[in-house]
């Protein structure tokens, strides 16, 4: 059963609601990841190598073929590397041009940790719901409850709880390894700009 058919197969249920809202969220948190990949693509997060040549041919004395590997190269650290070879920028202005890059790639990633946050939460308030449904036909049958009736309930409270976990578990680790990719690049620009510093 796919997690459409499940959620349409349990949306008048009581737990129903938090079944959406799950779906909902998961939805959010892919579209989210999507952008983000689509962005560092474009701002060619994690592509070092030009501005690495770069910076070694700089410290050789050969500072147009430095600026000439990362001028080509549109990757946000080969922009900061530029920038600081074209000397046209003071240490102030290479620090502001690094900042406004990590904070658009920064940008929206807290909606993905709040995926991870909020999905166990409304598995778990779906788990509270279903036991109380469950407990509340039990003490209408004044004690002698159809089975099935029953396993209905602990039925919506395990399959919230479930669904909240699976997906939690893995924004967790898409959003781990955006975060990661971030700060990749944060140390990144921070060596180039101590080396500018240094020169200075």
């Amino acid at each position: 059963m796919s997690m459409l058919e499940f959620v349409r197969s349990q949306l008048f249920s009581i737990g129903g609601p938090i079944l959406v809202a799950l779906l909902l969220s998961s939805i959010v948190g892919l579209s989210t990841f999507i952008v983000k990949a689509v962005q560092f693509a474009r701002l060619g997060v994690g592509r070092h190598r030009p501005a690495r040549e770069a910076m070694a041919a700089w410290r050789n004395g050969d500072a147009g073929t430095a600026l000439a590997l990362v001028q080509r190269d549109s990757a946000a650290l080969s922009q900061v590397t530029a920038a600081g070879l074209r000397q046209m920028s003071s240490p102030g202005g290479l620090i502001s041009l690094a900042t406004t890059l990590l904070a658009e790639m920064s940008r929206h990633l807290r909606i993905i940790e709040a995926v991870v946050q909020a999905a166990p939460m409304l598995g778990l308030l779906g788990t509270v719901l279903g036991m109380m449904e469950a407990f509340n036909r039990l003490s209408q049958s004044g004690g002698a409850a159809d089975p099935a009736v029953l396993a209905s309930g602990i039925w919506t409270a395990l399959s919230t709880t479930a669904l909240g976990l699976s997906v939690a578990i893995p924004f967790y680790f898409l959003s781990t390894w955006l975060e990661s990719r971030v700060e990749n690049e944060r140390m990144a620009m921070e060596a180039v700009l101590a080396s500018f510093s240094d020169e200075r």
